[in-house]
């Protein structure tokens, strides 16, 4: 269970930087020793994640370490295949990426190495990493049914499988087929339900759209503001960003945007996670470790959950006040490790629906 309540303020990025800058990790969860007592040496991480919200992070563990981080931003597409050019040859110790589609697509290529961490293994849930050690969740975001308060009683709501009853017919906004969002969805959805009655709510839904999919996840939430349709499903860390803006279109879009925790009776509302793994060819294998251990300390991950507004990995480190205010909600306890096998027959499923 994750404890919420609805905010009464938002809290700025600048503070976030703030309580980094404040943060005093305990001897247990900081990265040991000091720059003094290391070998300085370096890392190399590519990432999918903005800089300005990864940067920060990066530069508190070198302050603790010593170690140099050299950063690499990009898409995760752009990533992999740089990664896949380079080869051996590649100077990236850690890829970090998001959605355990692109975990598992950089697992299938061969991009990561099976590491023994307990750190890592204490502090990252088994649902949340690879079996095999290749990759780890950092952060998690949750994909709930979002509505417009003004105009939708969301005791109508409850599961996801509500979205394909004939009252909801043209009035659900949500993105593209080709979004690896919605594709690990369905794969999920594949893994628990099977084919052929996920191939059934996939068409409802399809039947029910307002519009073709268009944009991402916030102009989903913008779309459901403006009227151009009722609900939406979108990650929740968009909705968290908004408010956390605390004034502008954005933040006054947010306000009029309710959350319903789907299939709370269920198997819970879908999850998913941001995620990284120390890559094959590394050459800074140990300091590579390290700063995989340091993104699941009590601090990064405090921080982390101020800065992007997504739910912290790691067990009993308390969400950012925006995310408090969603609510209490059950999350889907799927091994999204395990979900990989299903993401081909998701796209065929959202293909043979004609959902572009």
């Amino acid at each position: 269970m994750l404890n919420r309540r609805f905010p009464i303020g938002a809290l700025a990025l600048s503070a976030c930087a703030v309580l980094l800058a404040a943060c005093s990790p305990s001897s247990e969860e900081s990265v040991p020793p000091s720059s003094a007592e290391v070998d300085a040496g370096e890392v190399n991480i590519y990432s999918a994640r903005q800089e300005v919200l990864i940067k920060p992070l990066l530069d508190r563990f070198s302050e603790q370490t010593g170690i140099q981080v050299n950063l690499v931003a990009g898409r995760a597409d752009e990533l992999m295949q740089r990664l896949q050019a380079e080869g051996r040859n590649t100077r990236a110790d850690v890829l970090l990426t998001v959605d355990a589609g692109n975990l598992h697509r950089a697992t299938e290529a061969g991009f990561f190495q099976s590491i023994d961490s307990a750190v890592l293994q204490a502090s990252v849930p088994e649902a949340y990493r690879d079996a095999e050690g290749r990759w780890f969740g950092l952060s998690m975001r949750a994909r709930p049914i979002m509505y417009a308060k003004e105009r939708v009683d969301p005791t109508s709501l409850a599961n996801y499988a509500d979205l394909v009853e004939p009252e909801w017919q043209g009035r659900i906004c949500i993105r593209s087929s080709s979004n690896v969002y919605n594709q690990s969805m369905v794969a999920a959805m594949i893994a628990h339900d099977g084919v052929e009655a996920t191939q059934q709510w996939v068409n409802g839904v399809v039947a029910n759209f307002a519009r073709p999919p268009q944009g991402g996840d916030r102009d989903q939430i913008r779309a459901v503001a403006a009227g151009q349709c009722d609900v939406a499903l979108a990650n929740t860390y968009y909705l968290g960003a908004m408010l956390a803006a605390g004034e502008g279109a954005d933040y006054e879009v947010a306000r009029q945007i309710g959350i319903v925790w789907a299939d709370q009776d269920g198997h819970g509302t879908h999850v998913n996670i941001s995620g990284a793994g120390v890559t094959v060819h590394a050459r800074n294998r140990d300091n590579a470790i390290r700063l995989l251990e340091f993104l699941v300390s009590d601090e990064a991950q405090q921080w982390y959950a101020e800065a992007n507004q997504e739910y912290p990995v790691k067990p009993g480190v308390e969400a950012s006040e925006i995310l408090r205010g969603f609510g209490e909600f059950k999350a889907d306890a799927i091994s999204l490790g395990g979900i990989g096998e299903h993401y081909p027959e998701a796209v065929r499923v959202m293909d043979r629906a004609g959902w572009r």
